[in-house]
């Protein structure tokens, strides 16, 4: 190991020095014992201590442990780099040794055995060895320093306090000054160590943020994706839509001159037999002409053809396309605003308003009928009437959506309700009175129904899954089939006066809630608009 490798291995990370009197802590990391003493000091009444080098906690005072090898090691690796330095013994001449120690007053470096004899002497001023023994001195009496002046901020020496510019400053003495600095300097590392953890709690949190923000990225590609491929295909449609519409107008035109054509030949025709009816001198030939009144019979035609021609001269021809178009990029429009509802809503059943024939599951996300009372406590809002339950969760605000499985289900009915819709009687069946919004599947036959009016579905969902959309700031509640494309059933449109809960009803089978607190599960799905109507989802 290169000696600016073993250095940086043998400093304090407190005072940045070679160990001196080097203590371990429990986690293994060394300190001066003085540098760890002050650090802990400061500390104290703070709650617990730690370690300033990992930080590890500690309810007590840890106990401190000397490391005599790292002690050895250290004064090894002094004692080669003063030689390394070339600050020998003055006195050792003829085999020079290194200097343990240097006299500022006597300028000379001293070993061992020297040492013992020289610093009996009250007025010699031992320090580590050095060579530059001048910057230890005062440059203009050129006596040790000896006083740290705190007026100015200077180490000064005897002269310099008695005679000199310093007379009648405050003083102290330089070990006095320099614990003060240490304790100085103490303070400001605990405060940069606080600041360094703060920084690293940080740099921690952004990566989890940054993880999560990668995984929601895959999603989010997806999405885009899908939508993008989505939004070109519709546009393709529009165009074709819009170009059928401009090539139209000149082809209603064209069949209309055809019609014309054809009529002014029958009119032509029947010029030339009346002219030639009008030449016959006989009368009895004119008389017996059968088909007299046909050939004057042409004024209902002639007002056709004129509201038709008034029609196709005044046709709005661009004014259509622009309305084929502002509508199909306003639902375009729509489509790409939509995107941003995330995923399903993190709905649970609440059991407190379960039937007591129906069974919750643990997960609060299935309800299934059963032919055994669930002894269910006797609450306020327990539908007591009809085998439902409502949602725990309920939505005053925002756009939301959430996603049933029907499959294991005959005869189901799923919705929204507000919490104050009757619990004990017949109307409190999900849609049959003024304070529910539902679609229904009975006998093979969809409807949904609202203040008990039925409106019975055209087609039939073809997948066991359905989607319920919430605008509440727009008043719509609309379901949708989870084919694919996603289809449209019925949107309803109201105003809302309360919270909306989701509610469930199971007569055969049971429902499941699919996904929530997440994305969608089948994200292509959220992207697709019904060529039936209604939003996009």
């Amino acid at each position: 190991m290169a000696s600016g490798d073993l250095r940086a291995e043998l400093q304090c990370s407190v005072c940045l020095n070679i160990y001196t009197d080097p203590v371990t802590l429990r986690c293994g990391h060394n300190f001066c014992r003085v540098c760890i003493d002050g650090v802990l000091d400061t500390q104290e009444g703070s709650g617990g201590y730690s370690c300033p080098e990992c930080r590890e906690k500690f309810p007590d005072q840890p106990a401190l442990h000397r490391n005599i090898t790292l002690r050895n090691i250290a004064e090894t690796f002094l004692s080669t780099h003063q030689e390394e330095s070339g600050v020998f013994c003055t006195y050792c001449v003829d085999s020079p040794v290194p200097a343990v120690r240097s006299c500022l007053h006597c300028e000379v470096s001293l070993f061992d055995k020297h040492l013992r004899v020289h610093k009996k002497s009250p007025e010699h001023v031992l320090c580590d060895p050095t060579l530059s023994m001048e910057s230890r001195k005062c440059p203009v009496h050129k006596e040790v320093l000896k006083y740290f002046c705190t007026n100015d901020g200077s180490c000064v020496c005897m002269s310099c306090y008695v005679i000199g510019g310093h007379k009648g400053h405050e003083m102290e003495s330089l070990d006095e000054a320099s614990e003060k600095k240490k304790e100085t300097l103490r303070n400001v590392l605990q405060k940069l160590l606080t600041k360094r953890e703060e920084t690293e709690e940080r740099v921690q949190s952004l990566q989890e943020h940054r993880r999560k923000v990668e995984e929601e990225a895959a999603g989010d590609t997806e999405r885009v994706t899908a939508l993008f491929r989505d939004l070109r295909r519709r546009l393709e449609d529009l165009e074709k839509r819009a170009l059928r519409d401009i090539s139209g107008r000149a082809e209603r035109i064209s069949i209309s001159i055809r019609d014309l054509e054809i009529k002014k030949e029958e009119l032509s025709r029947k010029l030339r037999h009346i002219e030639e009816l009008c030449n016959v001198t006989d009368p009895l030939t004119v008389l017996q002409e059968s088909d007299t009144g046909d050939l004057c019979d042409t004024e209902d035609g002639d007002n056709e053809d004129r509201e038709r021609h008034e029609e196709l001269l005044h046709d709005g021809g661009g004014l259509d396309v622009a309305g084929v178009l502002h509508t199909g990029l306003s639902d375009i429009i729509t489509e790409v605003n939509v995107f941003y509802i995330q995923g399903a809503a993190d709905i649970l059943l609440d059991g407190n308003t379960a039937n007591k024939y129906l069974q919750i599951s643990d997960d609060r996300k299935t309800a299934s009928d059963s032919d055994r009372n669930q002894n269910h406590p006797e609450t306020p809002e327990r539908f007591q009437y009809c085998t439902q339950v409502l949602s725990s969760r309920s939505f005053s605000s925002g756009r939301h959506y959430w996603e049933v499985d029907v499959g294991g289900a005959d005869w189901w009915r799923v919705g929204m309700c507000y919490p104050s819709i009757e619990r004990r009687r017949g109307e409190s069946e999900i849609g049959w009175n003024k304070k529910s919004w539902g679609l229904e599947r009975f006998d093979d036959q969809y409807k949904v129904i609202h203040d008990s009016k039925e409106i019975f579905l055209p087609t039939n969902p073809s997948s066991n899954r359905v989607r319920i959309y919430l605008d509440y700031e727009a008043g719509r509640i609309s379901f949708y089939d989870l084919c694919d494309p996603i289809r449209h059933l019925h949107t309803f449109t109201t105003t809302f006066t309360e919270p909306l809960h989701a509610g469930i009803g199971v007569w055969e089978g049971c429902i499941k809630i699919c996904g929530g607190g997440g994305r969608c599960e089948n994200s292509a799905h959220s992207l697709v608009m019904s060529d039936e109507g209604g939003e996009f989802i």
